[in-house]
This record gives C-alpha cells, sequence and structure tokens, in this order.
C-alpha cells in the first residue's frame, strides 16, 4: 500500500475555503483503479496549514491517478487566486508493507 501525505500551507486567507473545496469536490478519484480513501484534516489551530492523505494500493495506481485527465478535472474546484507557500509545501509518498 502507498499512503501520500501532502501539506499544503496558505499564503493568503483562502484556507476555510480550500479545506471545503477538497472536502465537497467531485470524487472523481473515489473510481481510480487502486484508490483506498482519502482524508483531508488541519495539522494544527493553524488553519492555513492543511494536509490530504490518500492511500493507493500500489505506486502504480497512484502515479496513474496524477497523470489522469480526471486529475486535472478534480482541481477546478480548487478556489481561483490560491496561493501556495512553496517552502512548506511538500508531498510524500510512503510505502507500507503488511506481513
Amino acid at each position: 500500500m502507498i499512503v501520500a501525505l501532502s501539506r499544503f500551507t496558505i499564503a493568503n486567507d483562502k484556507a476555510e475555503e480550500v479545506h471545503r473545496a477538497f472536502q465537497q469536490r467531485p470524487h472523481l478519484v473515489d473510481t481510480t483503479p487502486g484508490f483506498l480513501g482519502m482524508e483531508v484534516m488541519h495539522a494544527s489551530d493553524d488553519a492555513s496549514e492543511i494536509w490530504l492523505f490518500t492511500r493507493w494500493r500500489d505506486r502504480a495506481s497512484y502515479e496513474a491517478w496524477h497523470k489522469s485527465a480526471d486529475y486535472h478535472e478534480s482541481h477546478k474546484h480548487i478556489p481561483k487566486g490560491l496561493k501556495l507557500k512553496p517552502g512548506t509545501t511538500e508531498i510524500r509518498v510512503l510505502e507500507v508493507f503488511a506481513d
């Protein structure tokens, strides 16, 4: 299983709007082969810091989603004028092995 942890820090006042967009956007990813689930949360009391957790069957599924037309379509629901702080935006992919 692959767990992708995406941390976003929003530079303007759109943090709550971004959080809602991640939760309410069309779940195009739900029907993607290999997708196992998604969670969105604030990591602290700072509303501008948002974590997106996605779980995938394998790395190939994760990479296929990020190259798909549905992936790009899902971003149309993110607020216009969004500014991410590049120094604190990161994506980490962890491979989890079951015994």
